[in-house]
């Protein structure tokens, strides 16, 4: 396992005045809240800490992972909107659900992205239970709303650098 001694939220990226040109949209799945909102409030706290401005971000909430790609897809065709953070989790049960609702919202982001032109982050655990949840949403192996805000600013980085002015 590639997490298995590692904490990844480690991060060394500082963004300054860049920061103040983007307007970053999160949704955020209810559904297994304990873990989705401890990443979106670590996503919003990273994002402030680069310099974003809280009327910069707008959080929306949904009812589940499934809903992500459409929730972002909305956010993502605003104009103000330079990029999307899709935050759930799903969690291994009994039954091939979970297959299901990990391969239509991974398939359904990136979509997103690509339809959009703009960063669509997968801030997605897929994990085989409660444990290994707790452990990447804020336990031993960090945050992944802080790797999932690192990577949207990352993202529009490359987007502006990339992009013809």
């Amino acid at each position: 396992m590639a997490t298995a001694l590692k904490n990844l939220s480690i991060t060394h990226l500082k963004m300054g005045k860049t920061a103040k040109k983007y307007t970053v949209g999160i949704v955020c799945a209810d559904w297994n809240p304990d873990i989705t909102h401890a990443m979106r409030d670590a996503a919003i706290d990273f994002l402030k800490s680069q310099g974003l401005k809280s009327t910069q971000i707008l959080v929306h909430p949904v009812p589940g992972t499934f809903e992500l790609p459409l929730a972002a897809q909305l956010l993502a065709q605003q104009k103000k909107v330079d990029a999307v953070i899709a935050i759930g989790c799903v969690i291994q049960g009994e039954t091939r659900h979970f297959d299901f609702i990990c391969a239509a919202c991974a398939q359904g982001i990136t979509e997103v992205g690509l339809k959009f032109n703009k960063p669509v982050i997968f801030g997605v655990l897929t994990t085989n239970n409660l444990k290994q949840a707790k452990e990447r949403a804020g336990g031993k192996h960090g945050n992944k709303g802080i790797e999932a805000a690192e990577t949207v600013l990352r993202m529009l980085l490359l987007k502006d650098n990339l992009t013809e002015k």
